[in-house]
């Protein structure tokens, strides 16, 4: 390919590249990314052509353009677009405005770079849009792109500088060598094929340097990552007052929620998975609410980025958890039942009355943080014998609405007196099985009026799982057992590639909790069909590569995005534990060799080995001491054509200095040739300056002839 193409192609290329980052993004609307395609297309043909605009033409148009940025501000602003992309989309549309005006214009020097400026702008403004896996690929290409084109740049604009005759310095112009590179490459011209491989090497090496550098520096703000789309707004269902059926609003729409990764070896141990949430304690007989007891909040102190939230006597049972909570507006943070510690990168968190977790709403910001949770339920038999009464502290989960069906309460002693129930256990498993068995499942919100929930049971009876565990919380009240609601998610699809379960909005969900004071412990129940606990399970080709996708979105986000300082601290841990165990396999493994008998060194075979590497260990040891720790170094073999030019020259030095005719340290060779005023001088040196500059291999037959003008020079001299 010939230079200048080359320099072309590489900055077409670093500036499409850019503009497909903002386009990944989500900065610019396909059609017009398609558009600007075409102009390119269109701007690579009118190179060189007289159908460019000239410079100040494009000057011209490029100052009269600015006016139009406002102009589209207030279009936007008028079409209501959200306020926080208008400056952000303006923006874009003026970047690929001015790109597009010095694409199709006479381009000089300060063209290409302006360009250039441009590119590396509308990254950064890619960067502030997403920072998802898909814009680390468009910016590793650009950066490959970028540092092609700017090492063509830099050979380009020095090639105009040097002078015709200034190249006598290092060779004479009717030399072999030139008249060889002209038939091989074309005049005017130079090989560009190792421009890419320069540049992808010194890639790899910035990556080299800068990925250490990102292990240990430290963080000073914050791990999350801002989203220029907001987050899951209108997210409802994880408030202190929620209406009787706005979890089934929730759960129509599929959009990811968190993303959760259990511990090694903990998934497929913990039954009946699923991520707690917000517990509600208050039923007025057509919304859940917190009372003013469960509303009271405790402040949890930082320990070191750990916030402990509760106390286990069994710390085996843990269940760690790390979760990647997507931008919503709540406060709540997701983890599996009774969460005893939550790690992150957080200022305070505060745990209310029912043990639910809150930071704060975050629209913008992904929240990666650890969970440890104790699973733990006490055994049925246990349970069954749970006699003790309630304490007036825990009288609130046994209240119920003023005006309530009275049906409700008959219908829950008939359940319990059929069952045959005589504890609490056993009626909490009564009503749930008829709940289960005598009730349909179903996202339609059917059950209205001035009681849903009576509603609900005596005349719908289908609805989703907000109205099942209402009706259980309720019924169990009348017959004097207390329980409260609690919103959550199911576990979500496993996916087996990110070794994590995706939790979607269709996966929210709401059961029962129903407490035990003899052990001191809540227990989940869930009176919702099987029909209402069924995830998305994704299969086929497309699942397959969308799982893979989101496995390394989620690499992204841990080791990226959320890297933080607690990240920092396992990674160390963990590499010191990795030396730890090399050590004491090496002591282990000498201990073994010291004990073992001595029939064993009479093994042929291992007796070989042994001298072989004593015999290897002395030759490293004598080169090691005769030539320093140079002679460890690897040199290849000099052939005869390495040889030669540095050998013939220095003959030609030593003949010529023989006759008085010495070489000074600033001379070129060329210069000291011609200072000879001698043909067989200038003869030897252009040979010479072929093979060491021109990557030329003299043959034997120029050899001989050297040789043979060297012999000749060294007898005249005798």
């Amino acid at each position: 390919m010939d230079f200048n193409t080359y320099f072309r192609a590489s900055s077409y290329a670093m500036i499409a590249v850019a503009m497909l980052a903002l386009a990944v993004a989500g900065g610019l609307h396909p059609i017009l990314v398609f558009l600007f395609a075409v102009l390119m297309v269109v701007a690579w043909k009118l190179e060189g052509s007289h159908w460019q605009l000239s410079e100040r033409t494009g000057l011209v148009i490029v100052l009269l353009s600015v006016p139009l940025f406002f102009v589209d501000w207030y279009f936007q602003k008028a079409m209501g677009e959200a306020a926080g992309r208008l400056g952000v989309n303006s923006l874009a549309h003026l970047i690929v405005f001015l790109s597009a005006i010095k694409l199709v214009q006479v381009k000089s020097d300060r063209d290409w770079v302006f360009l250039y400026l441009i590119s590396f702008f509308e990254v950064l403004l890619a960067a502030g849009l997403s920072f998802s896996p898909a814009f680390l690929g468009t910016l590793s290409l650009y950066l490959l792109c970028a540092l092609s084109t700017v090492i063509a740049f830099e050979i380009r604009k020095a090639t105009r500088t040097v002078k015709p005759v200034e190249t006598r310095v290092l060779v004479p112009p009717d030399s072999k060598m030139f008249r060889r590179a002209a038939r091989r490459r074309g005049k005017n011209s130079a090989d560009a094929n190792r421009l890419p491989l320069t540049a992808l090497l010194l890639l790899c090496f910035i990556f080299v340097l800068a990925f250490p550098l990102f292990l240990v520096a430290p963080r000073s703000g914050s791990p999350l990552i801002s989203r220029g789309n907001g987050g899951l707004s209108g997210f409802i269902g994880f408030s202190e007052n929620v209406a009787l059926g706005d979890i089934g609003t929730l759960k129509r729409n599929d959009q990811v929620v968190m993303r959760v990764r259990l511990d090694e070896n903990e998934t497929g141990r913990v039954k009946g998975l699923r991520w707690r949430g917000i517990a509600l304690d208050e039923f007025t007989g057509r919304s859940w609410r917190k009372s003013t007891e469960a509303k009271t909040t405790k402040l949890q102190a930082n320990d070191r980025g750990s916030f402990r939230i509760d106390s286990t006597d069994a710390p085996h049972r843990l269940v760690g958890q790390t979760v990647f909570l997507e931008p919503l507006d709540t406060a709540v943070l997701f983890a599996a039942p009774r969460p005893v510690l939550i790690q992150g990168d957080f200022p305070s968190v505060r745990v209310d009355a029912e043990g639910s977790v809150q930071f704060r709403p975050h629209e913008v910001d992904r929240l990666i943080y650890r969970a440890l949770s104790d699973t733990y339920e006490p055994e049925p038999e246990i349970l069954r014998g749970d006699r003790r009464q309630y304490s007036n502290a825990y009288a609130r989960y046994l209240g119920l609405p003023e005006r309530l069906d009275p049906r409700i309460a008959e219908l829950a002693r008939d359940v319990v007196i059929s069952a045959n129930a005589h504890n609490r256990y056993d009626a909490a498993l009564a009503i749930e099985s008829h709940l289960r068995t005598n009730y349909d499942y179903s996202l339609d919100r059917k059950a209205s009026g001035a009681d849903p929930l009576a509603d609900f049971l005596f005349n719908v009876r289908a609805g989703h799982c907000e109205y099942f565990a209402t009706a259980m919380a309720v019924m169990l009240r009348t017959v004097g057992i207390g329980s409260r609601l609690v919103n959550g998610f199911l576990p979500g699809e496993y996916n087996e590639a990110a070794d994590a379960y995706t939790v979607r909005q269709s996966d929210a969900h709401s059961w029962v909790e129903v407490y035990f004071p003899e052990t001191n412990s809540w227990v989940t129940f869930d009176p919702t069909p099987p029909a209402g606990r069924g995830g998305l399970q994704r299969s086929g080709i497309s699942a397959w590569l969308s799982k893979r996708a989101e496995a390394l979105e989620l690499i992204w986000f841990q080791y990226v995005v959320g890297y933080d300082q607690q990240e920092q601290r396992s990674l160390a841990t963990s590499l010191h534990n990795r030396v730890f165990q090399y050590q004491h396999w090496l002591s282990r493994t000498l201990a073994d060799l010291k004990k073992a008998p001595w029939s064993s060194w009479q093994n042929p075979l291992t007796a070989v080995m042994v001298l072989a590497l004593l015999s290897l260990l002395i030759l490293v040891g004598l080169r090691l001491w005769r030539m320093g720790w140079r002679g460890l170094r690897l040199s290849r073999k000099r052939t005869e054509a390495d040889l030669a030019p540095i050998e013939f020259y220095e003959r030609l030095v030593r003949v010529l200095a023989e006759r008085g005719i010495k070489r000074s340290d600033d001379q070129t060779p060329l210069e000291f040739a011609l200072q000879t005023e001698m043909e067989l001088p200038l003869r030897i040196t252009d040979a010479y300056h072929r093979v060491r500059y021109g990557s030329h291999v003299l043959s034997p037959q120029e050899l001989t002839e050297i040789d043979r003008w060297l012999i000749a020079m060294e007898k005249r001299n005798d």
